[in-house]
């Protein structure tokens, strides 16, 4: 009987070990790249879902919307507009017909929420400049607003200075070369003058829109009431918000009469009772994906469109 030398043994065992460590290597390193690629594709599966979702409860928001035009009257904080959608089982608004067991187990880890609010229940910095001038009666109404909030005044003249210089003259054609960018969002309101500090300060309170709009006295907060009526003391915003919880104000004398001050200069350009522009806030998880979409949209009669969109996606699966 032949046996192998000792060293031809020792080599062969080593090779042995040295294959099956590299085929376990090449096992593992497979299994891992098929994992990945289920993961992702579950990703962009769910993003993509959402996305459908999403648009669809967009639509059924300028519904809402469209059917509140339609009623007519006042727009105030007791319509069903106004009614924040908690968070809940897409299920719950598949039809009453379960025989889809199919879409509703589907369903059972994706929730739904969202809200609308009333852009016009903020002050508007596009109010500020009027024919490339700064507009005195919007800036005070600014002015008194920083105060409330302890912000730096001089914050809010860079801000409207630069907005002169960024929007220029109508009789002007031609902009100056250092005029700063017109901002279009509230985000970029940093770039004409505004901290950042002071911007998340002033977030709930301002909002920028495409045109002029004056302020909705039935669902603007305190604070924004308080400083778009200069006569107005803080007693008198608060009087006017708690009168309005029991009835909602039909004319811009019923308003003036709620605060106390029955003479107060209340004006159709500056102050309002109804809303065209809104946002639709929504929010859907599904699975391991969140997604937060913003939608801008304008209402004009019962024709509700959609101004601006921008949404974010966010996922805690392990690849993030």
């Amino acid at each position: 009987m032949t046996t192998l030398p000792r060293k031809q043994g020792g080599a062969a065992i080593l090779t042995a070990m040295l294959t099956v460590v590299l085929v376990a290597s090449l096992a593992a390193s497979a299994l891992w790249q098929q994992w990945r690629g289920i993961e992702i594709e579950s990703a962009e599966r769910s993003r993509t879902q959402s996305s459908w979702i999403l648009t669809g409860a967009l639509d059924w928001a300028r519904l809402i919307l469209r059917e509140d035009a339609r009623k007519g009257g006042a727009d105030h904080l007791a319509e069903p507009w106004a009614v924040p959608l908690a968070q809940a089982r897409l299920s719950t608004f598949l039809a009453a017909d379960r025989s889809d067991a199919l879409a509703a187990d589907a369903s059972q880890e994706a929730f739904l929420s969202g809200e609308i609010h009333d852009l016009q229940s903020r002050l508007n910095v596009t109010n500020l400049v009027l024919e490339g001038k700064i507009h005195e009666p919007t800036a005070l109404a600014f002015q008194r607003l920083f105060k409330i909030l302890n912000l730096p005044e001089r914050e809010l003249t860079q801000l409207a200075e630069q907005l002169v210089l960024a929007l220029g003259k109508p009789s002007d054609p031609t902009p100056l070369s250092n005029a700063p960018l017109v901002p279009q969002t509230i985000d970029q309101l940093t770039w004409v003058g505004l901290s950042s500090r002071s911007l998340a300060v002033l977030r709930p309170f301002i909002t920028l829109l495409p045109v002029r709009t004056p302020v909705n006295l039935n669902t603007a907060p305190v604070e924004v009431v308080y400083a778009c009526v200069p006569t107005f003391e803080l007693a008198d915003a608060h009087r006017l918000v708690t009168r309005r919880s029991e009835a909602h104000f039909v004319s811009l004398a019923d308003a003036a009469k709620a605060s106390g001050q029955p003479g107060a200069p209340l004006s159709d350009a500056l102050q309002s009772i109804n809303s065209r522009y809104f946002e639709i806030h929504g929010n859907l998880q599904i699975e391991l994906t969140t997604v937060q979409e913003k939608s801008m949209v304008q209402r004009d009669g019962l024709d509700v469109k959609t101004l601006l969109r921008t949404r974010g996606v966010f996922n805690t699966s392990p690849l993030q």
